[in-house]
């Protein structure tokens, strides 16, 4: 069975036997927080258990390596929608150890979209056009300066209020233990 028709059939029941139920809660994120983390597989479940956090509890945003990689991009819209349309008082940026991110590189990234049928010419047609595909898909050598980034380019962002704490962390994605790179409340 293909992925997608295994999770309708899934939903089906889930439905029927409204097992939704337990889930519900309201779009203000109780705990008023906005949490940034990166989509690795092993935070999913890990990530809301070391922080003691539940259904409804925040607003739980993700991106590759937990990055702002554009000031005005999407991930930085979802973060000020959380704080000035959903009550999220403060912010929380989670990178983890072993990130994918750490390890990425332009040359390697562009070999398997080839692989995987992106042309050449697509490739070479974006660089023409004034897209640095270098930078774009560079990644990070520490976890920990990468948040810092992040952190600094939320907190100096100019429609953020400078009384919201950005706070910057790193988890281990073997043990769940979370280890602070910037305390928003010091700065």
């Amino acid at each position: 069975m293909r992925i997608v028709d295994e999770i309708l059939v899934h939903n089906e029941k889930f439905v029927a036997n409204k097992e939704f139920e337990q889930f519900e809660t309201t779009k203000f994120p109780e705990k008023k927080l906005v949490i940034l983390s990166c989509m690795d597989t092993r935070l999913v479940e890990l990530l809301p258990k070391a922080m003691n956090i539940r259904n409804g509890d925040v607003k739980h945003v993700k991106s590759a390596g937990a990055i702002v990689a554009h000031p005005f991009g999407s991930i930085m819209r979802s973060i000020l929608v959380a704080v000035y349309e959903l009550n999220a008082d403060e912010i929380c940026v989670i990178g983890h150890h072993d990130c994918g991110m750490s390890k990425l590189n332009a040359n390697s990234f562009l070999g398997h979209a080839v692989e995987r049928g992106i042309s050449e010419e697509t490739i070479e047609t974006l660089k023409y056009s004034g897209i640095d595909l270098d930078r774009w898909l560079k990644g990070f050598d520490k976890v920990e300066d990468s948040v810092r980034d992040s952190v600094e380019r939320i907190k100096n962002h100019p429609l953020l209020a400078e009384n919201i704490p950005v706070h910057g962390l790193v988890i281990d994605p073997a043990t769940g233990k979370l280890d602070v790179v910037v305390n928003g409340y010091e700065d």
